[in-house]
């Protein structure tokens, strides 16, 4: 049996359907009572998670804080840190004492670090270097499981995705669906950065497989679709899943970051114009995994909703 926390989110969502298509037995746990989901109110420090972890054999924790907006990094940290870090380590400690065998941690590629410009992709066992409060956050939940497990008793996988896409996706992702879709001309044509990505169906595959396989015990890994996309790339494969003319126009990158500075959107040019690439050899190698789905499939399952 699996408890899933985090079921409603975007993450949760594929996961569950893909347990229902293997026919694997899980529970869900919401914040409050709703059908087939047990109620384990906010999660935090002091979160009673007993009816919850009956029976229970491997918990999925997906469930975190991710947005915070208009704080001071102090405030930030304040906020993110009760549910990601103390509701974390308070569950881990829960499913030891229920005698819960695993734990699986969905941490963040933030914890790595924002940006590969000027190195190679990022890996699983190298330094951390989180830039902001999310990231500091899922660090320190990492440290604080990882410590408990070295106690025994129930030991933790731990997994580090980059931008996670499939269909309901949101925010930026979203956004720039809309305009491939409208046939709107973009001036990326000529960025020649690496992201990676991760299909939704690639990372709850991949969630499955750290529940259960030996290798994954007290370890961290990256997860990725293992095949890197330039910007312009990836809108050009958005706009063949859409059947519709990819409309790129080429304008040099430091034109473009530039012309973004003037207007106060660096944020914005940073993450379309560089580079967050992860390797996965570890996690192909330590789990024998390969990403069930290739890009330019999940692309085809993102567009069709």
């Amino acid at each position: 049996m699996y408890l899933i926390t985090g079921a409603n989110g975007f993450v949760g969502r594929a996961l569950i359907a893909e347990l229902t298509r293997r026919g694997l037995p899980f529970r869900a746990a919401s914040r409050s009572a709703r059908e087939g989901h047990v109620a384990v109110g906010e999660i935090g420090a002091d979160t009673d998670w007993r009816a919850a972890l009956e029976g229970v054999d491997a918990v999925i924790h997906l469930a975190a804080r991710v947005h915070v907006m208009d704080r001071s990094l102090a405030e930030a940290d304040a906020e993110f840190w009760p549910v990601n870090v103390d509701g974390s380590v308070n569950l881990m400690r829960k499913a030891r004492e229920a005698g819960v065998r695993r734990l699986v941690y969905l941490s963040s590629i933030k914890v790595n670090g924002e940006t590969t410009d000027g190195r190679g992709p990022f890996t699983a066992d190298e330094a951390p270097n989180p830039q902001d409060a999310y990231g500091r956050s899922k660090l320190e939940a990492e440290r604080g499981l990882l410590g408990l497990a070295a106690g025994g008793g129930t030991d933790v996988a731990i997994i580090r995705p980059p931008l996670v896409y499939g269909p309901g996706v949101k925010a930026n992702f979203a956004s720039m669906m809309k305009v491939v879709r409208r046939g709107i001309p973009l001036p990326l044509g000529a960025v020649r950065n690496a992201r990676s990505l991760v299909y939704t169906g690639n990372l709850a595959d991949l969630i499955i497989t750290a529940a259960t396989h030996p290798g994954a015990a007290n370890e961290v890994f990256l997860a990725g679709d293992g095949e890197d996309l330039s910007t312009a790339g990836l809108l050009r494969g958005l706009a063949e899943a859409m059947g519709v003319p990819s409309r790129l126009v080429s304008v040099p990158p430091a034109l473009l970051r530039a012309g973004a500075a003037a207007i106060g959107k660096s944020g914005v040019a940073d993450r379309l114009l560089g580079s967050l690439a992860v390797d996965i050899r570890k996690t192909r190698e330590r789990l024998g995994w390969t990403p069930p789905y290739s890009v330019a499939e999940g692309l085809h399952e993102t567009v069709r909703t």
